[in-house]
């Protein structure tokens, strides 16, 4: 829930300055950041274009390159799937940019196993186990007798830092044995094609691939996640340089209006607006 607590601090805490990037002064806009918010940036950037005419580009190097990205002035909206950090902020504010936070929408950090994995639920306190290597084989944890693969993300993932927080906790690190991947699909890929592995991506990501488990016997969907009732829920961000204004605006606002939502929805996640 830390998370969430965070959602409403942003404007407040970090200014009302306006951006003055030069990609935006010159009718066009240069995002980077978080794979897991990729598909919704990608998909509102096809529409921006085709609808707006001003060209949009999109990379995804994760999320803390993301707010290097803003710190550094080369982007003019970091996306980001956890809050920007205390360091992060102070960075920025040392380089003269001003972070203001924007919720684009909520998603769910799914569990995901392979499909034949008999496996269908598991509590935190599981989830936890495993990645921890207290548990180094299905058969504890009710599955086939197999030794479990762990698959984590690399240390720049805002994935990565949510899974740390939401099932980790502070004093309880990941294996040596967990196997680092780049990207939620690079981890929904790994687990498709290994059958005693375990992984996590953003709910967008989950298909007929790989199989989300329930997590204390809730399932990862659009409902649980907005009212809050499935334990790994999370807000999905994107930052800006100062309040937004022009085409920064435009863009920012597209999860107001209905068809950002529809593009949210079709992408896979929950609609916050």
């Amino acid at each position: 829930m830390k998370l969430f607590r965070k959602i409403f601090l942003g404007a407040a805490v970090f200014g009302l300055m306006a951006s003055a990037d030069a990609s935006a002064a010159a009718n066009k806009l240069v995002l980077d950041g978080s794979t897991t918010v990729g598909p919704i940036a990608k998909a509102f950037a096809a529409h921006f274009t085709k609808t707006t005419g001003v060209p949009v580009t999109v990379s995804e190097s994760g999320s803390g390159n993301g707010a290097k990205s803003l710190i550094n002035k080369t982007c003019d909206i970091a996306d980001m799937s956890r809050p920007m950090k205390d360091n992060e902020v102070a960075a920025a504010r040392s380089k003269g940019v001003t972070p203001v936070e924007h919720v684009v929408a909520l998603d769910g950090l799914a569990i995901i196993v392979h499909p034949s994995n008999r496996v269908n639920s598991l509590s935190r306190a599981q989830i936890r186990g495993i990645y921890m290597g207290r548990y180094t084989n299905w058969s504890q944890v009710g599955g086939p007798n197999a030794p479990i693969v762990i698959i984590q993300r690399e240390s720049n993932s805002g994935t990565q830092d949510s899974f740390k927080e939401l099932v980790m906790g502070k004093d309880n690190p990941i294996s040596k044995r967990a196997e680092t991947q780049a990207s939620n699909g690079a981890i929904k890929s790994r687990v498709a094609s290994t059958p005693n592995a375990v992984g996590f991506v953003g709910l967008g990501f989950v298909d007929n691939s790989i199989k989300a488990l329930l997590v204390d016997g809730v399932d990862p969907d659009a409902r649980t996640v907005k009212n809050g009732t499935y334990p790994l829920h999370r807000a999905l961000f994107m930052y800006t340089n100062g309040q937004p204004s022009g085409v920064v605006k435009q863009f920012i606002d597209l999860p107001k209006t209905p068809e950002g939502k529809r593009i949210i929805s079709e992408t896979g996640f929950v609609n916050y607006y």
